[in-house]
């Protein structure tokens, strides 16, 4: 079937995994990125609850100093255009007559774009990448014998080096379970 026809099976099969820029298109706005934390915190939530979270993060304050027109704000916003988009790229399902949201298996597939390892919006693989580089440059120093790398036993760069990657590791492990538990965004974690 050429590009663009429809056959009609797609329109019964519900929502298909989101492509790489509609996730892209999803993450760019502030309010469904908080949605996607909070759902990943509590795994069903309601749209009150969620307004209100996203409510306190956007305004720096608890959930208990949200006003009603903050929440009334935010639950607008969700009602009318996050939530069905969520929805639309099958990152959570929506049941308009309970007002539940559930993330769905995709939305745990996002997390790779959601995390960060500090401040300056260092991904994990980039942080990888460069533990590499340093790792491959002191192997390279050690192997020439240059001053000072040369001095120190190869089997003590061997443990640094692989002390490097095991905490570097554990602390990964670390904070992507915290995108789950009891964390907040990166960014609002950064304005405090």
């Amino acid at each position: 079937m050429p590009l663009g026809e429809d056959d009609g099976a797609a329109a019964t099969d519900g929502p298909t995994e989101p492509t790489e820029q509609e996730v892209f298109d999803i993450l760019s706005n502030r309010r469904r990125r908080y949605a996607l934390y909070a759902l990943l915190r509590d795994e069903t939530a309601t749209i009150g609850s969620l307004a209100d979270q996203i409510a306190a993060w956007e305004n720096g304050c608890a959930v208990n100093e949200v006003t009603p027109t903050e929440r009334k704000r935010v639950y607008t916003a969700l009602q009318q255009s996050h939530l069905p988009k969520l929805e639309r790229t099958g990152l959570v399902s929506f049941d308009r007559d309970s007002g539940r949201v559930t993330p769905t298996d995709a939305a745990d597939e996002l997390d790779i774009y959601l995390e960060v390892v500090g401040e300056e919006q260092l991904s994990w693989d980039q942080y990888y990448l460069g533990l590499s580089a340093v790792s491959a440059a002191v192997v390279v120093a050690v192997w020439l014998n240059v001053p000072p790398f040369g001095s120190v036993p190869p089997v003590a760069w061997m443990t640094v080096i692989v002390a490097l990657f095991s905490v570097s590791a554990a602390v990964h492990n670390y904070r992507s379970n915290g995108l789950r538990g009891s964390g907040e965004p990166p960014e609002v974690a950064r304005q405090s």
